[in-house]
């Protein structure tokens, strides 16, 4: 039986953070959580990205990881998680060197209207930042989430891992518009939605004060579809 060598230099603090997107209230929103407010805390009080430790026993990855504390702080397992990139440093936290690596999910309007755990809040974006000031490096990180999902947006069908179950076209490109910051041309919209295999109609309407809208689905993909071209935008 071989024994394992007790290592015999420093290892930095390891952490995972997840930067969790929706848009309630018709607006991209993110996911924030109070830090505990106790003096011997780096940041008492402030917000910052969902996030911790690693648990070495029983997270067998970081996107494990990941998926955990997104769970902890929402309830559910996002439809959409990607690894966003690793920030490392000497003084990002106080507590001594550490490195967090970081993902960004998505969650539809259903999963987002539960995610409210005691100590986390949704705070709307403003350009690619949010009115609170957030605790270590965390602005940073949520800035490069934002410039990230939106540069995706403009050739992916990211938007649909936002939407409820079931939804309109003009709910889906509302989705769109609101990630982009930007008004999309309809019928261009709808062409390119409905060529990309990635909804289907469903046996049944939304009423309205106007013609009742057909509703969809979105496809059991893994995976994103990835458009041929961007989406252009206005002159």
């Amino acid at each position: 039986m071989s024994v394992r060598p007790e290592l015999d230099f420093p290892r930095p603090l390891t952490t995972v953070d997840v930067v969790i997107f929706a848009i309630p209230s018709d607006a991209l929103q993110v996911l924030l959580v109070q830090r505990p407010k106790a003096e011997s805390e780096p940041f008492p009080g402030s917000w910052a990205l969902p996030g911790g430790f690693v648990d070495i026993a029983g997270d067998r990855d970081l996107e494990a990881c990941a998926v955990r504390k997104l769970k902890d702080k929402t309830g559910v397992v996002s439809p959409y998680l990607e690894q966003l990139g690793s920030w490392g440093s000497a003084t990002r936290d106080p507590r001594g060197w550490c490195a967090t690596h970081v993902y960004f999910a998505l969650l539809g309007e259903h999963a987002a209207a539960g995610a409210r755990a005691v100590d986390a809040q949704w705070f709307a974006i403003d350009g690619e930042k949010v009115k609170p000031k957030l605790a270590f490096d965390h602005a940073e990180i949520l800035q490069a989430a934002i410039q990230r999902l939106r540069a995706k947006v403009e050739y992916t069908s990211l938007p649909a891992y936002l939407m409820p179950p079931e939804f309109t076209l003009p709910e889906l490109q509302r989705s769109y518009e609101i990630v982009l910051d930007r008004p999309l041309e309809k019928s261009a919209f709808r062409t390119r939605m409905l060529a990309a295999d990635l909804i289907e109609p469903i046996a049944k309407m939304r009423k309205g004060p106007n013609r009742p809208a057909q509703l969809y689905r979105l496809k059991k993909a893994k995976s994103p579809v990835f458009f041929a071209r961007t989406f252009n935008p206005p002159d």
